[in-house]
């Protein structure tokens, strides 16, 4: 990211942010990479990742999107990327696909397009540059899309996912492989 830019806005957002000491986008967008990997209680309510001290890939980067449009932070967009995860690209899950006998598992995953360059603040020691060329798709979305939007997309591509590659798993197995990935991450 090329320039910092400081947090004005007297939304309710902003000063959340503020009154975590946070007064510039560089500062927030360090904040919240320093954040633990977790999921929040609503995935909707964009502020319970500086209440609660945590979020995920898609609550982390709707809220440095929903705040770089409310303190007019110019090009950023927030990406729903799908891409193929596996133990290499992200350590933790390996085992699980194992299990089931597969080397990836498509899956969706946010992350932040600043002035034309890809950037995954999900935890400090994301890197786009993990999963770049394990990217199937990408579709840019607004921050109120990271709820029932994000989960619907991800659950049509895995359905097609399923009959086109032959998977010998039904959709509710793949998701529950999936979902217990997500559970090794955040013990993590």
């Amino acid at each position: 990211m090329k320039t910092d830019q400081p947090l004005t806005s007297g939304d309710a957002l902003t000063l959340l942010a503020r009154g975590e000491g946070i007064h510039t986008w560089l500062s927030l967008t360090e904040f919240v990479r320093q954040l633990p990997y977790g999921r929040n209680l609503n995935r909707s309510d964009l502020s319970l990742v500086l209440r609660e001290k945590k979020g995920t890939c898609s609550s982390k980067h709707a809220l440095l999107k929903r705040l770089a449009d409310l303190n007019n932070v110019p090009d950023v967009q927030l990406i729903l990327g799908i891409y193929k995860m596996n133990e290499a690209n992200t350590p933790g899950i390996g085992e699980e696909l194992s299990r089931h006998s597969l080397d990836f598992i498509p899956e969706a995953h946010c992350y932040l397009k600043v002035d034309g360059e890809r950037i995954d603040l999900t935890t400090k020691g994301s890197d786009y540059r993990n999963i770049a060329k394990d990217v199937m798709i990408e579709t840019e979305i607004q921050p109120s899309q990271v709820a029932a939007f994000k989960v619907s997309h991800h659950q049509d591509f895995l359905k097609q996912w399923i009959r086109e590659s032959g998977c010998p798993l039904d959709f509710d197995e793949i998701w529950q492989v999936r979902e217990n990935c997500i559970r090794n991450l955040a013990g993590r």
